[in-house]
């Protein structure tokens, strides 16, 4: 089954192009059945990749999905259109007055890691995001900084500055192989990091609530779940597309930042070489459990969402 998005969204062609099955509001109006609807809270200034890197995931699944759109009321993006902003997304705050209800969030990361959570311009704003999930949202997976800012909200799990960027291609070893969500796991995989901050393995192990499930001897916890406010937290980046290492290096590079090639992705770290993709099924086994999972248990009365 496909995902349904408008059709003149930039994201649509794209994964047409790529085989995933997408679907138009007047098709999907044709079938009986109900969607799983899915926001997507971005926060990163480059919406159009982000938009499609987890519309790419989120489409992968046997259901069909409804992807909808949202922002914060207050921020303003200077790296995509207002006209695509003003099309295709919601405010928060136009979320929250309607009433209505998801059975999945994703709450994107955010370049803004060096900040303290308090110092965030919208940081008022996304603690009520975080707190409207409790009963407006089925299941909610926060991503990178997303990710770090709910289980710091929630669980008061403190973030760390590092004294280097940890960047590339890590592995990751599968500590939980009966979750539901590392259903066809490998006992290890590749994930792409790319942070100056780090969550605490021995922080969350204080945490009854926290169970880990994806851990990195060099890049620490990657995957979390937290039962007690169903939700997952992901501190790297399964959404990453071939090149987006490639981006972040060349522009550093460009702007004489300092920046180690990133680590086992380059074949033999060479940057005049194509990366290569190591860590894409295993992004599609993620977010298509995760969706199984929200299919398996959220209630077919939307209004019993939360309760």
């Amino acid at each position: 089954m496909p995902i349904k998005i408008p059709s003149n969204l930039p994201a649509y062609n794209v994964l047409t192009h790529e085989g995933v099955m997408v679907m138009s509001d007047d098709e999907a109006s044709t079938q009986d059945i109900r969607p799983l609807r899915i926001g997507l809270l971005n926060l990163m200034p480059k919406k159009i990749q982000t938009e499609n890197q987890f519309a790419r995931l989120i489409g992968a699944t046997p259901l069909q999905i409804e992807l909808s759109l949202i922002r914060m009321t207050e921020h303003r993006t200077r790296n995509t259109a207002a006209d695509h902003m003003k099309e295709f997304y919601r405010s928060f705050e136009e979320i929250e007055a309607s009433g209505e209800k998801f059975d999945g969030l994703v709450i994107t990361g955010a370049p803004i890691e060096h900040l303290p959570f308090e110092d965030v311009t919208y940081w008022q704003e996304l603690t009520r995001v975080f707190e409207w999930t409790q009963s407006h949202v089925h299941s909610t997976f926060g991503v990178c900084w997303g990710g770090m800012a709910m289980i710091n909200y929630f669980h008061d799990i403190k973030k760390h500055i590092l004294p280097h960027k940890v960047f590339g291609c890590f592995r990751h070893q599968n500590v939980s192989s009966v979750s539901p969500y590392l259903r066809g796991f490998s006992d290890d995989c590749v994930i792409p990091v790319s942070r100056w901050t780090e969550m605490r393995q021995s922080e969350i192990d204080d945490k009854p609530a926290l169970s880990t499930l994806l851990y990195s001897d060099d890049a620490g916890p990657c995957l979390v779940e937290d039962q007690s406010h169903r939700a997952l937290y992901i501190f790297n980046h399964f959404e990453y597309d071939s090149d987006t290492l490639k981006q972040e290096y060349d522009r550093d590079v460009d702007e004489g930042t300092p920046i180690n090639v990133p680590m086992n992705y380059y074949p033999d770290d060479d940057p005049a070489q194509s990366p290569q993709n190591r860590w894409r099924s295993h992004a599609h086994l993620l977010y298509g459990n995760w969706i199984n999972q929200i299919y398996q248990s959220t209630p077919f009365d939307m209004n019993k969402i939360g309760q």
